[in-house]
């Protein structure tokens, strides 16, 4: 089972080694000690309590229907548009989102730099990536 440092469970996380400090002396996230005496989370643990997190951040309001499970909240932070398409992006924590609509949409959503707005993907080609290999 793969472990974690601190570090790198906030990184995942999208929070400070000081908060993963603070949930873990609080209880909510299980550390253990590694063989060098570090404190350390283990993958399964910190998938857990990632999805636990999660939960419910960017919901889906009560009168839309969808089978979209992908969501990302976050600021517009570009919008460039011509005669048709506009190219929209977003920045959803650590995540950069890029959707091509149209300027139709753009105009009629009031889609600008700074206004919120949460991105919602469904694909049937999602292309997962893992350094490495086994750890």
């Amino acid at each position: 089972m793969p472990t974690y440092s601190i570090g790198q469970a906030a990184g995942l996380l999208g929070v400070s080694s000081e908060t993963v400090r603070r949930w873990a002396d609080g209880g909510q996230l299980r550390m253990a000690r590694d063989g060098g005496g570090n404190r350390v989370i283990d993958g399964v643990s910190l998938a857990g309590f990632a999805k636990e997190r999660a939960a419910g951040l960017h919901p889906v309001p009560g009168e839309v229907l969808t089978s979209v499970r992908n969501s990302f909240a976050g600021i517009v932070t570009k919008v460039t548009m011509d005669d048709v398409i506009a190219q929209v992006e977003i920045q959803s924590g650590p995540h950069r989102l890029v959707s091509v609509v149209s300027r139709e949409a753009v105009e009629e959503l009031g889609i600008e730099v700074g206004v919120t707005a949460t991105a919602r993907v469904k694909s049937t080609h999602v292309h997962i990536d893992r350094p490495g290999g086994r750890e």
